[in-house]
């Protein structure tokens, strides 16, 4: 609906998630205003999600993340207004508000468990007995029933997905290490008021906002023991403790008044040193020099090699390089060759480029990962196939044709190393079918 409003530029897929970021630091205010914080605290809840990095990379390009934190954190302030409000009312919105989080993300059925461990672990459980919580559950599965209807048909693909990236792709982490990416993730200066916002939850307000307090323990727990969770996996719970913990802050100022200029001072400050670190407002080279001036040097936190930039920032590069090099490749085959060819990508992210970048101007382009896989390889011919793959490839590729040529490697000088490395083979002579091949190609990580 937002492309065919505003179309595919560059600011009009952007402008979307970053709209969805103001709208979750205004949610994470007025959760502060309904908890009885005044305009010190809500200014103070909104400036940290302002400032945490995190929100700042995740609400600059258009992905399902950036939803994920805005229904969280609506899902939140429903939730604050239903437990400290009395507003029983609006149990079915929080229901509507869970159901379309599913369909974004499954990570929702986290909010939802963590949910129902914080009602049945505390004074609350009593609601358990109202029509309420039940009626809010039965509205979220139903709306996300197609989507689970989907997986059973298409055999469970998220299911195999995450076993294999638990098992492949993500690197171990200790509880330490993943705490501390949270305070890194949400920026040092904020990590005191959401854990003062976490003790907040569970001991003040007569324990009727303690619900949030367990379920973000409930889910903090889930992902230490998986061992193998991203740390950002937890960025959507954030916005709750910040609003909880600023309404605490403002409390303990009140004979103090002289710190909420400072406070906020000091947040915006810091908030725009970090800024450069995750808004590309730099060039390349200048992230490298700004970065080495703080002492920040990109990580991962999967089993892959990192270059010079992060990954959210490599990947925005070299993609106008690899439509140039096919487009190259294509012009020196024959006009027949040319008709029937199909592009093969190693990954969602080259096919994604070509088919975005070049529309019309390329043949069928296929891929064996992730959803495109399911997308399945097309009808028709495909003769030849232009893989695009590492050179640890080739034997590979030796096996499946005829004839294989090597077209040269894709420049890309800031892309994650895994990309640039990429060369363009042209594949003559399948000596399976694409569509018998298809099943042997695909992998979901």
């Amino acid at each position: 609906m937002w492309t065919a409003l505003f179309g595919e530029s560059l600011p009009a897929l952007r402008s979307l998630p970053a709209l969805l970021g103001v709208l979750t630091a205004a949610l994470s205010g007025l959760t502060a205003r309904r908890l009885g914080g005044g305009g010190y605290a809500a200014a103070l809840a909104m400036l940290c999600v302002a400032a945490a990095p995190e929100y700042l990379a995740l609400f600059g390009y258009y992905s399902m993340n950036c939803f994920e934190v805005f229904f969280w954190t609506l899902a939140a302030y429903v939730l604050v207004r239903i437990l400290y409000g009395g507003e029983e009312r609006l149990w079915p919105w929080l229901g509507l508000v869970l159901g379309l989080g599913l369909l974004n993300k499954l990570s929702v059925l986290w909010l939802g468990l963590g949910l129902g461990a914080g009602l049945l672990l505390t004074g609350e459980r009593r609601r358990l007995s109202t029509r309420g919580p039940w009626l809010a559950a039965a509205i979220a599965l139903l709306i996300a029933a197609p989507h689970f209807w989907w997986q059973v048909q298409s055999g469970w693909p998220t299911a195999e997905f995450i076993r294999n990236a638990t098992s492949v792709k993500m690197k171990a982490t200790t509880p330490v290490a993943f705490l501390l990416a949270q305070i890194d993730n949400q920026h040092p200066l904020t990590a005191p008021v959401w854990l003062l916002g976490l003790v907040f939850t569970l001991f003040r307000l007569e324990g009727r906002v303690r619900p949030l307090g367990v379920l973000y323990l409930t889910v903090f727990g889930l992902l230490v023991v998986n061992q193998k969770s991203r740390a950002g996996y937890l960025a959507a719970a954030y916005p709750m403790l910040l609003a909880c913990g600023a309404v605490w802050i403002e409390a303990l100022t009140r004979r103090a008044r002289w710190l909420r200029p400072v406070s906020l001072a000091t947040l915006a400050l810091g908030g725009l040193a970090t800024a450069p670190l995750v808004v590309p407002v730099l060039s390349p080279e200048g992230y490298v020099a700004y970065a080495r001036r703080l002492g920040v040097a990109p990580s991962t936190e999967e089993n892959k090699r990192i270059g010079a930039l992060p990954q959210f920032f490599a990947d925005r590069t070299g993609w106008p390089d690899l439509v140039l090099k096919v487009e190259g490749v294509l012009a020196t085959l024959p006009p027949q060759e040319r008709a029937g060819a199909v592009i093969l990508a190693s990954n969602y992210g080259q096919a994604g480029a070509l088919e975005t970048l070049a529309p019309g101007r390329l043949p069928r382009v296929v891929s064996g990962h992730n959803n495109y896989w399911l997308w399945g390889p097309g009808a028709g011919a495909a003769e030849p196939v232009l893989v695009l793959a590492n050179v640890e490839v080739r034997p590979r590729l030796d096996a499946l044709c005829a004839q294989v040529e090597d077209r040269g490697e894709v420049g890309c000088r800031f892309c994650m190393p895994y990309e640039s490395r990429t060369r363009v083979f042209v594949c003559r002579g399948l000596r399976e079918p694409l569509p018998q091949l298809w099943p042997r190609l695909k992998h979901f990580d």
